[in-house]
This record gives structure tokens, sequence and C-alpha cells, in this order.
């Protein structure tokens, strides 16, 4: 029986899975000990958009992992 997923499939699923991690501990921190005290770093371009971007390529990665598929060659045939 053929695996449904070649060694590729899963070292790109398991990159996207890294991508997602690290985008959601680049959205950490930014608060604030008194939550009288506004910080603004809560607003940085870290939290706002580098983390969003690098979350979003871990799924566009594990969306490619699940369709790749390695091309079948003619000899068996």
């Amino acid at each position: 029986m053929k695996a449904p997923f070649a060694r590729k499939n899963y070292i790109l699923f398991l990159s996207g899975l890294a991508l997602i991690a690290l985008g959601y501990l680049l959205m950490m921190g930014g608060g604030s000990e008194d939550p009288n005290v506004f910080n603004p770093e809560i607003f940085g371009f870290r939290r706002i958009t580098l983390a969003p971007i690098v979350c979003l390529a871990g799924f566009v990665t594990i969306i490619v992992a699940i369709m790749w598929r390695s091309p079948v060659s003619n000899e068996g045939k």
C-alpha cells in the first residue's frame, strides 16, 4: 500500500507548522504590568504586520504540503 504523502510533503507540513508557531511567538508580549498604563509597543510593526504575514505564510505552506503531488514516472506502465 502506498503512503498518502511523500517525505517532501511531511517536511513542508512541519515547516508550515513551525512558521505558524513563530508567528504566534512574534505576536506575544507588549502588554503592561499596570492595567492603567498604556504601552504603545503593542501596536508595533512586529505584532501588527510581521507576525500575521508569518502566520499566513505558514498556512499557505501547509496547504501546499497537502496539495503537492510528486511527479509520477511512466516506467511501470
